[in-house]
């Protein structure tokens, strides 16, 4: 009867256990980091993308938030000059072409609609991490200025519409409309003799109840003209603070 012998299998040594762990152990780590210089790049390509399109929006936002403050600081101002003369004087006794001009004013109105698509994109998928912690600091700051300037717009509807409706019961549609006309014009060309003119004019007016007036003015004075010339002056200043840091950032 044979006897097998079975082959004895060689015992690896500590050396070799640790040489195979310190193979495994460098394989995983370079995966590893291999991994993460791969999502790196490709967070940093989207970044830089996210931030090309969030230029391109702030720079459509800051020409709209000049015209606006443009626009109310103007407006703001012919209404303090209709307050003015209407606290010093009867109406009667005021050239109606000038009640017609400043009083044209105190229905001033326009909304500031931000272009905000990137920013409520990167919201919603989480990206603004993608970005530096400065720079998402000065994002979120524009965002909540770009809300409260919203909110401001949209508390003064209600009273707008109000002042409308009296303002019709004072001045004529027609010549409202003339002025109306003279301030459109004068925004492609300023034409302050266009202005005096219509001013030196009569025109009837449909009341002049001091009752009347008043609660006009009262209703204009409680739009604060001011807040939108004040809210849009800071959010252009932070639409120019994330422009730069953008710029700066993302070349």
């Amino acid at each position: 009867m044979e006897v097998h012998h079975h082959p004895h299998a060689e015992k690896k040594n500590f050396k070799e256990y640790f040489l195979e762990f310190i193979m495994i152990f460098l394989a995983v780590t370079l995966g590893f980091i291999a991994e993460n210089i791969r999502e790196n790049i490709t967070e940093h390509k989207r970044a830089r993308a996210f931030a090309h399109s969030m230029m391109q929006d702030l720079q459509t936002d800051t020409a709209q938030l000049k015209s606006y403050i443009k626009y109310y600081t103007y407006a703001n101002n012919n209404v303090d000059t209709f307050m003015r003369i209407l606290s010093a004087n009867d109406p009667a006794s005021i050239p109606s072409g000038k009640l017609y001009w400043y009083g044209l004013y105190g229905g001033a109105h326009g909304n500031f609609v931000p272009n905000d698509a990137t920013l409520q994109q990167m919201k919603s998928s989480g990206s603004i991490s993608f970005f530096k912690t400065m720079l998402g600091t000065e994002v979120a700051k524009y965002d909540r200025l770009c809300r409260l300037m919203l909110v401001n717009d949209e508390v003064n509807t209600d009273i707008y519409a109000e002042v409308r409706k009296t303002r019709a019961l004072i001045f004529e549609f027609k010549y409202n409309e003339i002025a109306n006309q003279i301030y459109k014009k004068n925004k492609t060309s300023f034409s302050q003799a266009s202005i005096d003119s219509f001013v030196a004019t009569n025109p009837p007016l449909l009341s002049y109840d001091k009752t009347l007036f008043n609660q006009y003015l009262e209703l204009v004075r409680s739009r604060f003209m001011s807040s939108n010339v004040a809210y849009g002056d800071s959010l252009l200043k932070q639409a120019n603070v994330l422009l730069t840091e953008l710029n700066k950032e993302y070349r």
